[in-house]
């Protein structure tokens, strides 16, 4: 797993590739709460465009960022996801709390 970050004013975005699973979910967290926690920081997307797979525990890290987030009155937003992973979205109901997009937004 190899994840890139980078802030664009209060939005941090998290460039990600690799395999999201129980063995990376947890850095992921740890890396992000870390962000979070700067203070700085109100809304994330997330990067899928070299994410190959994500399990149960890649969905529960979202969750819980989503949760972080959205207690600071920010957004989470998914961009660049692959059919396959598009799937687990949907199944999982992320696509319900989470904001889809093809291309990163700026929000302020």
């Amino acid at each position: 797993m190899d994840i890139k970050l980078e802030s664009i004013g209060q939005t941090l975005v998290v460039k990600l590739a690799g395999e999201i699973d129980h063995h990376t979910s947890g850095e992921i967290k740890e890396i992000l709460d870390r962000e979070i926690s700067s203070g700085n920081i109100v809304n994330l997307v997330f990067d899928f465009d070299k994410v190959t797979f994500m399990d149960s525990s890649g969905i529960g890290m979202m969750v819980g960022r989503y949760k972080q987030i959205s207690a600071l009155g920010g957004k989470v937003m998914v961009i660049r996801v692959s059919h396959r992973l598009d799937k687990i979205f949907e199944i999982s109901g992320l696509k319900k709390i989470l904001d889809f997009g093809k291309e990163q937004k700026q929000w302020t």
